[in-house]
């Protein structure tokens, strides 16, 4: 807790964030690098689920880059608001859950890139995706669902410290 205070005490970024532009602007881009990702990834993991048949998954994979720019987005966008106000964060949990949520989306690209993808996307476009691939695709538009509703669910949980049983 103290080293993440501590990185929200830096005077340029405490000044930014707690002006009156500095928490809308970083939460406009938050919700634009969300947009990305789950744009980009949830129209694949769509198709890794059998819609759009006619589209290839290799020419789908295309747009995987875009939503890889929309994470790191959020994720530069997400710590500024956790090293703002880390008490709001480290103990919530909608906060703890959506973390865990993209730890899981993140072991599940590295199962889908190490096990899947190289067949799923030799596959013509008009036939059957594996149920690997299905599996995959099907627990990655649950996490990100998840940390969607979890990220919304943050800020109507400002438990005091003694509400989070495992902190």
């Amino acid at each position: 807790m103290e080293f993440v205070e501590a990185l929200g005490e830096v005077g340029w970024l405490d000044a930014m964030m707690n002006s009156s532009w500095g928490w809308p602007a970083v939460e406009s881009l938050h919700f634009m690098g969300l947009s990305l990702l789950v744009g980009t990834v949830g129209v694949f993991d769509m198709r890794m689920l059998g819609l759009g048949r006619g589209i290839s998954i290799s020419s789908m994979h295309g747009l995987v880059p875009w939503g890889v720019g929309g994470y790191a987005i959020n994720v530069l966008t997400g710590v500024l608001f956790l090293v703002s106000a880390p008490d709001q964060y480290l103990y919530n949990p909608a906060f703890q859950i959506k973390i865990t949520l993209m730890g899981i989306a993140g072991l599940n690209v590295a199962f889908f890139y190490c096990f899947v993808f190289g067949p799923a996307k030799a596959i013509p476009s008009d036939a059957d995706i594996p149920l690997s691939a299905k599996f995959a695709a099907a627990v990655s538009l649950t996490c990100w669902i998840g940390v969607i509703v979890c990220g919304r669910l943050i800020t109507y949980y400002r438990p005091p410290y003694h509400w989070c049983f495992w902190c």
